[in-house]
């Protein structure tokens, strides 16, 4: 299979990384933990995240998601299917919970579609089959890895495109919460 661009193979340490600090890989993982820079997973502190993540800044302005997530920090634009992506961090409960890599594509001649396709066959290639979804203004492609969920998203709109990488903890919920 061959090698994601160098930018798709970060996000996808990022998304190891996390599934180590989760234990789905079990034993098996844990040999290919030394491996991995020393990096970001889901469930570490905003002083880990510090340490990881060189110039690691906090946002001027947090964005408030539901479930108490707080997107609180953010680091240097990650070029990637030939968008800029700006990471955000998003933290609940003192924890990393979320992260999300976000593009505006207006200003690209396709708004985005070009990139948002290589993120949905880089996934493939990476997680298998995708839960996928479209409709007029937005096209979806999810992942479920271990306690992770990873999607892509691409908004259309002329004004507004954008694509987007997110990498969350998984929350599963009964029909009691619901």
């Amino acid at each position: 299979m061959p090698s994601p661009p160098t930018s798709l193979r970060f996000i996808f340490r990022i998304a190891a990384a996390a599934l180590l600090s989760t234990g789905a890989f079990g034993a098996a993982g844990a040999a290919h933990a030394q491996t991995l820079p020393a990096g970001v997973h889901l469930g570490m502190s905003a002083d880990e995240l510090q340490g990881a993540v060189p110039g690691v800044v906090r946002v001027a302005r947090q964005q408030r998601l539901a479930g108490g997530l707080a997107g609180t920090w953010r680091s240097a634009p990650v070029a990637m299917a030939g968008l800029a992506f700006e990471p955000v961090y998003f933290f609940a409960g003192a924890q990393l919970r979320r992260v999300e890599f976000v593009a505006a594509a207006q200003g690209a001649p396709d708004n985005g579609a070009a990139a948002f396709a290589e993120l949905v066959a880089w996934g493939r290639g990476a997680f298998g089959n995708e839960l996928a979804s479209s409709d007029p203004g937005s096209a979806y492609a999810a992942w479920v890895q271990g306690d992770i969920d990873i999607y892509a998203q691409h908004n259309v709109d002329a004004h507004r495109a954008s694509v987007r990488l997110v990498y969350k903890a998984r929350q599963l919920k009964d029909a009691s919460e619901l």
